[in-house]
């Protein structure tokens, strides 16, 4: 079965404003991402964006661009500007794959498709990895994930989930993880059956959606299934901030250089 990769590329940004524009080892870093996403198994790649500065780029390195609306609340929303506009039938897979991540490994693209074509009660997938230190459990910004024996999730939170009631004190925050737990952080590469991008832009914001702040969370809130897989792969960072992008430009001339 075939799948689309769509990059979504904003210019606007609140920590580092024309990110996808960034320089990184003479290429704008959204031209790092397509190509990385031109390595997976994809039929095809295909940028969105709602700025023409990045239009103009992705038409000089020969990607297919869309400019969708710059009104939209998510990505997802803009994914399924995408779809709509080119015609994807409800059962076609479409890989959302961040616009500020370079260095993202095909594999990890390959591995949530074919996730998604062998589990057609999911509409949905995703990876995690597994979280071996307590900064990172208690990190709000390190979204965490459980899910049952068959890969489906039961819940996101940014909280540590799930909670080891007899090894924690109430409100004080251990030294070490539990002995004979897993806890999995959450990995933002997702895979949409187009049938359920129709429907999500039609649901509302889900209470447990605001009150983490977490998107995925409206569609298990609406019954949709979640695959979640432990990657194949650990994903490099990607790039929020000044210190990311200057961490990231430093990684690249060392692998070249190598």
């Amino acid at each position: 079965m075939s799948f689309t990769v769509v990059i979504p590329a904003r210019y606007s940004s609140s920590r580092l404003p024309g990110k996808p524009l960034a320089d990184i080892a003479g290429k704008p870093m959204i031209q790092h991402v397509y190509e990385r996403a031109t390595e997976s198994k994809a039929d095809r790649v295909v940028i969105a964006t709602d700025d023409q500065r990045i239009m103009d780029a992705c038409k000089s390195f020969g990607a297919e661009a869309v400019m969708t609306s710059a009104d939209h609340a998510s990505g997802t929303d803009r994914l399924e500007e995408v779809a709509r506009t080119l015609g994807f039938s409800a059962d076609h897979r479409v890989i959302n794959v961040q616009g500020d991540e370079p260095m993202i490994p095909p594999a990890l693209i390959n591995q949530v498709a074919a996730n998604l074509g062998s589990n057609p009660e999911a509409s949905i997938s995703t990876l995690c990895e597994q979280i071996d230190d307590v900064a990172s459990l208690f990190n709000p910004n390190v979204v965490k994930v459980v899910f049952d024996h068959r890969g489906m999730a039961h819940y996101f939170s940014r909280a540590p989930i799930p909670w080891a009631r007899d090894a924690w004190s109430e409100g004080q925050r251990p030294d070490s993880l539990p002995e004979g737990a897993s806890y999995y952080r959450h990995i933002g590469i997702y895979g949409y059956r187009v049938g359920l991008l129709t429907d999500f832009v039609t649901w509302s914001p889900a209470p447990i959606e605001t009150t983490e702040c977490l998107e995925q969370l409206r569609a298990l809130f609406n019954g949709a299934r979640i695959h979640v897989a432990e990657a194949c792969q650990a994903p490099p960072a990607g790039v929020d901030t000044e210190e990311d992008l200057t961490r990231l430009r430093r990684l690249m001339a060392d692998t070249a250089n190598s």
